[in-house]
């Protein structure tokens, strides 16, 4: 029996073969918040009955399901895959790298048409009892990642959903040994793609991507669920760098609006050979949209830069991510 609280709660994932059709999970996230929730649409009945004070209890309807909300969570060497194939959309299966325990997924930004996950919800009682609440045909409409000195590496998920089963069996959780990316390992470099530098006084970076969709596609025959969402608007990257005004490189982007190479990226301690645990976001074109420095008072100089990622022409954003996973 689990703890009657929070401590006692678990959030599964799987793929879908066919959106809005449960799996059951096999992995188990560990997460720190999250707001998954059924929302309904109900109609009630105003007919006018002589003497009847109150609307007709058997007169309301329940005329639309569905569900949203977000997951956050500490970005683990371990166990991320289907999230981020999920934000990315690239069908990705983990390459080994050499004859190594190391396992290299390659995200990069493509159609999410396809791609949705089960999401299935264990929600303690005070009793200990673990209730199930199965959010089936989940698509992430956005991501945002964060880290700041003396932090860790967090991502917010935005999830819409197109019902809540609460009829299935709650999954058994475990979980691998894990360990988060942080501060520590953080290195944020610029220039041109392929060969971009590390920066120095950096002290925060965020990046947002967002992938719009159209999640109204509610059509008669449907008993009130929506079909698949379809993108409908181009993606959109976005973040902040915050820094000391240590070089004017930045700066000097900003005033030019000159295009450049970005790559995050967190490496950890040594799989095996030259292969570390790796994550790693590289938008081959970002543009700087605010930043420039001004003096606040007698502090050292800290602007930050709002940016804009967009397409080079050639090249796709991309998320890396290395790890011992030998599946998503």
């Amino acid at each position: 029996m689990a703890i009657g609280s929070g401590l006692g709660a678990q959030l599964g994932i799987a793929a879908e073969s066919t959106y809005g059709t449960f799996v059951a999970p096999t992995k188990f996230i560990e997460f720190t918040k999250e707001s998954l929730a059924l929302k309904k649409t109900t109609a009630q009945s105003a007919g006018i009955a002589a003497g009847r004070l109150l609307p007709l209890s058997a007169r309301r309807v329940l005329t639309r399901r569905e569900g949203s909300g977000s997951i956050d969570l500490e970005v683990t060497n371990k166990s991320m895959g289907l999230l981020i194939q999920a934000l990315m959309g690239t069908s990705v299966t983990p390459v080994q790298q050499g004859a190594t325990a190391a396992y290299l997924q390659t995200h990069t930004l493509a159609s999410v048409a396809g791609k949705s996950l089960t999401i299935q919800k264990g929600v303690p009682l005070t009793t200990g009892t673990v209730t199930d609440k199965s959010f089936v045909g989940c698509k992430v409409t956005a991501a945002e990642f964060s880290c700041g000195v003396g932090e860790m590496l967090t991502a917010s998920f935005e999830v819409d959903a197109k019902d809540v089963d609460e009829a299935q069996t709650l999954a058994a959780a475990s979980y691998p040994s894990m360990s988060p990316f942080h501060f520590g390992q953080m290195a944020v470099k610029t220039g041109s793609f392929g060969s971009e530098t590390a920066h120095d006084g950096i002290r925060k970076m965020s990046c947002k991507i967002e992938r719009p969709q159209d999640l109204e596609r509610f059509y008669a025959g449907q008993a009130g669920l929506k079909k698949e969402p379809i993108e409908n608007d181009q993606v959109k990257i976005s973040g902040t760098i915050e820094t000391d005004y240590v070089a004017t490189t930045l700066d000097d982007l900003y005033t030019s609006d000159g295009a450049t190479s970005l790559v995050w990226e967190f490496v950890g301690p040594l799989i095996a050979s030259t292969f570390f645990e790796t994550f790693r976001i590289t938008l081959p074109a970002i543009r700087l949209d605010e930043g420039p420095p001004v003096v606040d008072g007698f502090g050292v100089v800290k602007p930050t830069f709002n940016y804009v990622g967009l397409y080079d022409g050639t090249n796709q954003p991309k998320i890396e991510y290395i790890s011992t996973d030998t599946a998503l």
